[in-house]
């Protein structure tokens, strides 16, 4: 039976050869010839082209029901989460296989540092792997707000006002990715437009560089020394290191399926801009840069947020330029080595020391419990189309309902800029924060005004930072605060 078939495949296999030359593709991809033979450690490359195509496939799943807009956004998730047959898995797959990419990304590029394999005519291959990196990372910031729930709302609101501290292009870059002072429809969208087509677009043509780039320099081998790389037989691609990857592509499969089936992603409630007691706090692989951020406030933020950071990206661009040794083995490049594994390092621990001032504060400790376990109820909870003024993200949802079109817009900027964070909703104050209302009759326009951009000692220390609105938005949030804080005495 198999000699039939296979005659009878015979003639096919020759009419595609004859059009498209399908062994020499097949030559091509899998012929590459492999120094030293096929390992384990080249696995991570292979694993992270695959977790990319599965997140482009549950990407256009969830994006048959998406909707980029605040009146929209949560309901559609829900709907897909709740009620769409098989839609809570797809959500789960995408959402874990995002963080999933950032781990296999840093292996593949934490084998590659130790291995040396940036070196000997492999800079530009290195340049597009840590090209990836960072847009990877810009996935994983623009994908986290779409879901609109409240996680997603104050932990994008935070990294957009951390944005705006880069000195001379900071308040420009939170304005162009918000759309606007506030967070709202145009930020989804523009979130949406990015995470959806413009980064997608450049990884795949980044990935494609750094493939060709790849079989141009060929595989690098084991860390060993020219004269003796020299002398190890060489294996082809296939079947060796095929397999491999094949049984580690099987283990990622498992890992997936395995905890979108047992620990489904969450969902939140939707967003609600005057809940001025959400602690907010960044996926995990942003806490390291959240924590750091803490340790930089005044003068210093030119330091902590621009000065290190562009030396360890210019560090991590440059190390094929600044490490020009033939050397490759891993003990005989002690600094090299040595530097990376402390950043490493840093890293892990800024990660650890984030969570654990969390569970050191009973405070904020309880906080958070309350947040997830409010997420774990909603995401329990039969699906209801999210109505009212908070599906809308509005702002004004507290605020006195005779507003002026100026003093609206200072209403949504009193809560995207997290003044709320420390006034509570409206001004209101209440549970220790600071109360606005009744205190119109001790500041003018022009004392508000200079407030704000000048905060007082006493201002300074309680966490607020000077205002860098532009002077029409910043008379919008004046005419807010005039209103409100005669409204209520």
């Amino acid at each position: 039976m198999s000699e039939v078939a296979g005659k009878r495949a015979r003639p096919l296999a020759e009419w595609l050869e004859r059009r498209v030359g399908w062994r020499k593709l097949m030559h091509e991809s899998l012929d590459e010839p492999v120094p030293g033979g096929s390992r384990w450690a080249y696995v991570f490359g292979s694993g992270l082209l695959f977790v990319f195509i599965s997140q482009i496939v549950t990407g256009i799943c969830l994006s048959v029901y998406y909707v980029p807009s605040v009146d929209h956004a949560h309901t559609t998730v829900a709907f897909m989460q709740k009620v769409v047959w098989g839609g809570r898995f797809i959500r789960s797959l995408h959402a874990y296989g995002s963080s999933l990419m950032i781990i296999l990304l840093v292996l593949h590029l934490t084998q590659t540092y130790v291995y040396g394999a940036y070196k000997s005519r492999r800079e530009l291959l290195w340049l597009a792997g840590c090209l990836l990196l960072v847009l990877v990372l810009g996935m994983g910031f623009t994908g986290y707000l779409l879901p609109w729930d409240r996680r997603a709302y104050f932990a994008t609101a935070v990294g957009t006002n951390i944005i705006s501290e880069v000195p001379f292009v900071g308040p420009f870059l939170k304005i162009a990715l918000r759309g606007g002072a506030e967070m709202g429809t145009l930020t989804l969208s523009r979130f949406f437009v990015l995470h959806v087509f413009l980064l997608p677009a450049l990884i795949f043509g980044t990935v494609a560089v750094h493939l060709f780039l790849f079989r141009k320099a060929g595989a690098a081998g084991p860390p060993l020394r020219p004269e003796i790389l020299g002398r190890l037989p060489v294996r082809p691609f296939f079947p060796d290191q095929v397999v491999k990857d094949f049984f580690f592509g099987i283990v990622l499969i498992a890992v997936l399926f395995g905890l979108s089936t047992l620990v489904p992603a969450k969902l939140g409630p939707v967003a609600n801009p005057t809940d001025s007691t959400y602690v907010p706090r960044p996926e995990w692989y942003y806490l390291p840069a959240f924590q750091w951020l803490k340790y930089w406030r005044g003068h210093g933020v030119l330091i902590g947020i621009v000065l290190i950071p562009l030396a360890l990206f210019a560090a991590l661009f440059g190390i094929p330029f600044l490490d020009r040794s033939p050397e490759r083995a891993p003990l005989r490049r002690p600094l090299a080595i040595g530097g990376f594994l402390l950043i490493l390092g840093g890293f892990l621990f800024l990660g650890f020391r984030s969570g654990a001032e969390d569970r050191r504060d009973p405070a904020v400790r309880g906080k958070i419990v309350a947040q997830e376990e409010a997420e774990t109820e909603y995401t329990k909870a039969p699906f209801e189309a999210d109505e009212g003024p908070l599906a809308l993200g509005a702002a004004t949802a507290q605020a006195p309902r005779d507003l002026t079109p100026e003093a609206a817009k200072g209403a949504l900027l009193f809560e995207s800029e997290g003044c709320s964070a420390c006034h509570g909703a409206g001004g209101g104050g209440g549970e220790g924060l600071v109360k606005l209302w009744g205190m119109k009759d001790r500041f003018e326009e022009r004392q508000l005004a200079d407030l704000l951009r000048h905060p007082r000692g006493a201002m300074l220390e309680g966490g607020m930072e000077p205002s860098k609105l532009p002077e029409p938005d910043l008379q919008s949030l004046i005419a807010y605060l005039r209103i409100n804080m005669n409204a209520r005495k």
